[in-house]
């Protein structure tokens, strides 16, 4: 339906019994009048959807009594819930989604006893669930997820034998288990996941259950033996609780409707007898991530529907089974966190969409099976051995959202031509044997999409990438809607991607990556050449690292402008001048290090520079002031004796004078032998020599241990 005034509808009072307005283009605020239509009986509103905004203001009183259903969804109802609602004692239909509800639920919704269907979903209602619902005989369906509820589920099972769905998901519930809950003859639907509750799970006492999420809670004990008898059940989801105990796999060979099941991060074992000859033939998707798992299970090989393999940080070792590689419909492969090896194989499942095979003992090449019916979104071969050269092929991979293959071998260029990819984001080349000029050698867009770049610890040279930074576009917009994380995803969300980055110094696993976390990582490479300013049109960068190279020249002022930068790493570098009194404008900043550097002057005073210790500065002997014990004289410059002794620093291949009268021809004649021969062997053993093998030791180490800022 195209614009229209809410006014219209107004000269229909007397004869309208049904409104139904999902999905039409209105704007403004609907007249509450509407409620008092003498003879309405259904009112449907919202699902709007775009930028259009409508509100409708609950009245206090009044309602039109014969009113039996009531959606609104996708609105802005006017806040809470008002008493009067107990008054549609007709009603038999209530859904209010989305509509910014907030407050506790009133307890006169216990008078609707009509009502079999009663939805509030994604509001900010709050308080408990009140225990006047257990005056609704009559209710079939109960949807309160996403909310804020809080305290015990209120729930008397004598009272509610007709439910079918109760879905109380994404609130702040605790408390047990009511027993009850699991003797509901009819129950079919029960989400309980991401709450707070504690205790065990119950035996059940009934068969309907079709659907059972009581992930991301509490709770404890073992999984009840009874749920073999759950014949009906598809989707089985017990993931992240203190669930513990042995799970013998033969548990679910009577599960034979089993589409979806999920027993990830909890402290279960799982037991698989490698004779068992059930299948269960309707398997979609199996996450058994963190169980203690030492071989695959194998009653999977005859799963031919299977379309989500999850099996990361088990104990599993050996080679990967051929008939893994032979399902037609698998999707997403996670093997990552084992004890795998082997190599890859070259004929790999072509509907796959993830292969995570992270730090596992592959070895060998990548294989070059990329061809250009490629649906690869996410590829992560990170921590193995696989050596030789990136696959070209891998450019066939249009919708390649990240590639990680850092921590191996491979030994290469750097690939220019993945640049094209439209949707590639993340791509981490770390610690490999990567080599020479990075800077893209075409005009036009590249990368345009990327927000994390991360080539450390490999022999990169040259200026940095001014090109590819130009073109960084995601790392430009600094738009985010704070109140609603997102995180990168598998395009139809069924799989949230991880990625091991340094932070601050520390390698961290993120096991989720928000949409709005960027990051660029060049260090310890052979890169030279100034900081280039149009680093600074990087509004959106989390953290930055250029240590480790041989990068000249001062910093760049224009890095003042990265407002929402918490780490940045210049340290180990050839950095002169001062440090620029713009950096002090970025109040996000929670680590810097610019040590070991040639800087000088004072060093800027306000905001985070005042929570900056020593270690930041150390080795740049010009710089003085806060934090440092080195006062600056009025001219805001260290004492001539200390930059004396800095300028020492920057000997290069100047003539140095040991002495004067005899001494000056001592001197002369070691000036000649600079330029004949190169450096003093006794400068660059005692000054250059070292640094070199603690420079080398520091990279070495860096490699193996969690790197230091």
């Amino acid at each position: 339906m195209t614009s229209v005034n809410p006014r219209f509808f107004m000269n229909l009072s007397s004869s309208l019994t049904t409104l139904d307005l999902f999905e039409s283009v209105l704007r403004g605020r609907f007249p509450n009048s509407i409620f008092r239509f003498p003879n309405l009986k259904t009112f449907g509103l919202g699902g709007l959807g775009g930028e259009e905004n409508l509100t409708i203001d609950l009245p206090s009183s009044n309602w039109s009594s014969p009113l039996q259903n009531l959606h609104l969804i996708g609105m802005d109802c006017g806040g809470r819930l008002p008493e009067s609602i107990g008054d549609l004692k007709s009603l038999q239909f209530l859904s209010l989604d989305s509509c910014n509800l907030e407050g506790s639920i009133p307890a006169s919704i216990g008078n609707l006893s009509q009502l079999t269907s009663l939805y509030f979903y994604d509001n900010n209602l709050s308080g408990q669930i009140p225990s006047s619902l257990a005056n609704l005989t009559q209710l079939t369906f109960l949807g309160l997820s996403n909310n804020q509820f809080s305290g015990p589920i209120p729930f008397h099972a004598s009272r509610f034998s007709k439910l079918i769905y109760l879905d109380l998901a994404y609130n702040l519930l605790n408390g047990t288990l009511p027993p009850s809950l699991f003797t509901l003859p009819l129950l079919e639907t029960l989400r309980l996941n991401h709450n707070q509750l504690e205790g065990q799970i119950n035996q059940f006492q009934q068969n309907s259950l079709e659907e059972l999420n009581l992930s991301n809670n509490r709770l404890q004990g073992s999984i009840p033996n009874s749920i073999a008898n759950l014949v009906n059940l598809s989707y089985l989801d017990l993931s992240s609780n203190h669930l513990s105990d042995l799970v013998v796999a033969d548990m679910f060979s009577a599960l034979q409707n089993l589409e979806s099941i999920s027993l990830s991060q909890n402290n279960l074992s799982l037991r698989v007898n490698v004779h068992a000859n059930f299948t269960l033939p309707k398997l979609t998707d199996f996450d058994l991530s963190s169980c203690n798992l030492s071989k695959f299970p194998n009653f999977l090989r005859h799963s031919d529907a299977l379309q989500s393999l999850l099996l990361s940080k088990n104990s599993i070792h050996g080679n990967i089974p051929k008939w893994i590689w032979e399902k037609d419909y698998l999707g997403v492969l996670d093997l990552s966190h084992n004890n795998l090896e082997g190599k890859i194989p070259n004929c790999l499942p072509k509907s796959l969409s993830v292969l995570n095979l992270q730090d596992n003992n592959f070895d060998g090449n990548i294989p070059f099976w990329f061809t250009e019916s490629c649906e690869l979104e996410n590829l992560n071969l990170h921590g193995n051995q696989m050596d030789g050269l990136l696959p070209r092929s891998l450019v066939n991979c249009s919708w390649l959202e990240v590639l990680d293959i850092g921590n191996n071998n491979i030994n290469d260029t750097f690939p220019h031509w993945l640049e094209s990819l439209p949707q590639l984001q993340v791509l981490v080349l770390r610690s490999n044997k990567f080599h020479g000029f990075v800077d893209s050698t075409k005009e036009g867009p590249s990368f345009p999409n990327l927000r994390i770049l991360d080539l450390s610890s490999n022999y990169f040279v040259g200026a940095l990438p001014i090109r590819y930074i130009e073109n960084f576009n995601a790392m430009m917009d600094t738009h985010s809607d704070d109140s609603s994380p997102e995180y990168m995803t598998m395009s139809n969300g069924s799989y949230q991607y991880s990625l091991v980055v340094i932070i601050k110094g520390l390698e961290y696993e993120l096991q989720r990556i928000l949409t709005i976390f960027t990051s660029i990582d060049l260090s310890e490479n052979k890169f030279e050449g100034e900081i280039p300013d149009v680093i600074g049109k990087l509004s959106s960068l989390k953290g930055l690292n250029l240590s480790h190279n041989n990068l000249t020249g001062p910093i760049s002022q224009s890095l003042g402008n990265l407002t929402n930068l918490e780490w940045l790493d210049l340290s180990f570098n050839e950095l002169v001048g001062e440090i620029p009194d713009e950096l002090v404008s970025l109040t996000e900043l929670s680590k810097l290090n610019l040590s070991n550097n040639h800087l000088v002057g004072r060093i800027p005073q306000g905001k985070q520079f005042n929570t900056f210790g020593n270690d930041s500065y150390e080795g740049n002997l010009g710089l003085c002031g806060f934090p440092l014990s080195k006062s600056c004289d009025e001219n805001g410059t260290q004492p001539s004796s200390f930059r004396e002794k800095d300028e020492s620093w920057r000997f290069g291949w100047r003539v140095v004078v040991l002495g004067y009268g005899c001494g000056v021809v001592f001197g002369l004649l070691m000036g000649y032998h600079v330029f004949r021969t190169g450096k003093p062997k006794w400068f660059v053993s005692l000054f250059d020599g070292r640094l070199s093998q603690s420079g080398r030791k520091m990279r070495k180490a860096r490699r193996v241990v969690p790197r230091r800022s």
